[in-house]
């Protein structure tokens, strides 16, 4: 998407040009899809301020390439399951921008484990950081969408909280509860003009999956439909689409190749 340019009367008939780029916080946008969908809208002429808690360093180097094709993105540090710092980052956004049209939720993570060894710290940790951020972080930004009644919403859920996951119980529970928060906003935030949906990624190549071993990889590509495995870009340009598409809203939309048909 190019730069929009706008056009202000001044109450002296001149007029005044200014160039309005749209506004975008991708959290988790260090590395995996996060980072692909930070650089594929980026790319596309939307300013981006990438959220990432631990890996600095490749937040740094996401600024660095990018910077390098002349495109410059903020990298801010926040720990998405902390409220205070979610403040912080929505506070840096607004202040200097003065506006979020665009919100990502793409921070998670992930947790294998079977179900009788799961323990009251583990509960807290994936929820906090899965679901609880999700909620928070929206939170946080709806009001200045509201306020502009413009916003697009999309969050990064998985094929897991469409169909479950064995020994993945907590990360299919919070993913399930992402969709269920897209489709429940999507019918309260619509009179606003504010579009709310979720993405559900199959399997994709990320340092998520690096615990399946090569001989696993096969055995999955052969479940499904397409016999490959997703790239990271693939939830990108979804992304991309859905961020154009300006009728559609509270949608769970499957990207794993027909592995759930």
């Amino acid at each position: 998407m190019e730069e929009k340019r706008c056009i202000s009367e001044k109450t002296n008939s001149s007029k005044e040009i200014c160039n309005e780029k749209e506004i975008a916080i991708v959290t988790g946008a260090s590395r995996g899809i996060g980072r692909e969908i930070a650089k594929f809208i980026a790319r596309k002429g939307i300013k981006v301020i990438a959220n990432y808690n631990k890996s600095e360093e490749q937040a740094k180097q996401l600024q660095q390439e990018l910077k390098q094709e002349n495109i410059d993105i903020d990298i801010f540090k926040a720990d998405v399951s902390k409220r205070s710092e979610i403040q912080k980052l929505v506070e840096f956004t607004v202040n200097k921008y003065k506006k979020i049209d665009i919100l990502i939720n793409n921070a998670g993570i992930d947790q294998e484990k079977m179900f009788q060894d799961i323990t009251d710290q583990d509960f807290s940790k994936i929820i906090n950081n899965n679901l609880y951020s999700v909620f928070c972080v929206t939170q946080e930004v709806i009001n200045n969408m509201i306020k502009n009644k413009k916003g697009c919403i999309i969050n990064i859920s998985s094929i897991y909280g469409v169909s479950g996951g064995a020994c993945a119980v907590l990360y299919s529970a919070t993913k399930a509860g992402i969709d269920g928060i897209t489709k429940s906003l999507a019918k309260e935030l619509g009179p606003s003009n504010i579009r709310v949906n979720s993405i559900a990624p199959g399997i994709i190549d990320t340092d998520m999956n690096k615990k399946f071993n090569e001989k696993e990889i096969k055995e999955i590509e052969e479940e499904i439909p397409l016999g490959k495995i997703g790239k990271p870009e693939d939830i990108a340009k979804c992304v991309n689409w859905i961020i154009d598409e300006n009728y559609i809203t509270g949608q769970v939309i499957s990207i794993n190749g027909g592995w759930n048909i």
